[in-house]
């Protein structure tokens, strides 16, 4: 899938800084963002461990999963780098689809219209700082980027609708997979138009929402985020 038109929202968001002659000039950006690689996987694959295991006892995309859709669509990723080191992510594919079903937990079909997020998680020593709210913003916003993206939807408990649905999404009802005794609320976001971003000033215009998602964060646990 063509990814034209997205640089702007892949560039490292850096924050102006004065350098006094013969003081060293840091060689990383403060914060980026950027797509995720199958270099990634191991990193993304511990956050998303720490914050599922304690919660659910399972993670929505396990290791071997992460480097598939790493592999498949990593323009579909998003994470979230400061310093050099991961702090929050998310991972999508896409759908062919209305609704989702259970093999959408698995597959990437590149003539969808409709990105299916499958997890959104935060470090847990970066959490309860709006990482989260502020990663769904900017992915969001750099879906529009994509002419194909017609939609994004997203499976997530009960207890996450209300954050879902400060982040613009819609509650579209019960979603078709269960995953042991867990039942999950599909909810959908609609992609029209052209993102706008000024650059360098996404964290501070966000507005800071707290939500039960940083703690682990997911749209949609074996049902994925």
């Amino acid at each position: 899938m063509s990814v034209v038109g997205t640089t702007p929202f892949i560039k490292p968001m850096t924050s102006p800084s004065s350098v006094s002659p013969g003081q060293r000039r840091h060689t990383l950006p403060a914060s980026e963002f950027r797509p995720l690689n199958t270099q990634d996987a191991i990193s993304v694959f511990e956050i998303e461990r720490e914050a599922f295991i304690s919660v659910s006892g399972d993670c929505p995309l396990h290791l071997d999963e992460v480097r598939h859709f790493l592999t498949l669509c990593p323009e579909l990723s998003m994470g979230w780098i400061e310093e050099g080191r991961l702090v929050a992510f998310i991972i999508g594919s896409l759908w062919d689809q209305d609704r989702l079903t259970t093999d959408a937990l698995t597959l990437h079909k590149p003539h969808g219209s409709t990105v299916h997020v499958h997890v959104l998680a935060v470090h847990r020593t970066f959490r309860q700082q709006g990482k989260g709210p502020i990663l769904m913003w900017r992915y969001l916003q750099y879906l529009r980027c994509l002419p194909s993206v017609r939609r994004a939807v997203l499976m997530c408990e009960d207890f996450l609708v209300p954050f879902y649905r400060k982040s613009g999404f819609k509650v579209l009802g019960r979603c078709a997979i269960t995953v042991a005794n867990l039942s999950f609320t599909e909810m959908w976001y609609p992609i029209s138009g052209h993102a706008y971003m000024r650059r360098n000033s996404e964290a501070i215009r966000f507005p800071q929402l707290t939500s039960p998602l940083e703690r682990p964060g997911t749209a949609g646990e074996r049902a994925d985020t």
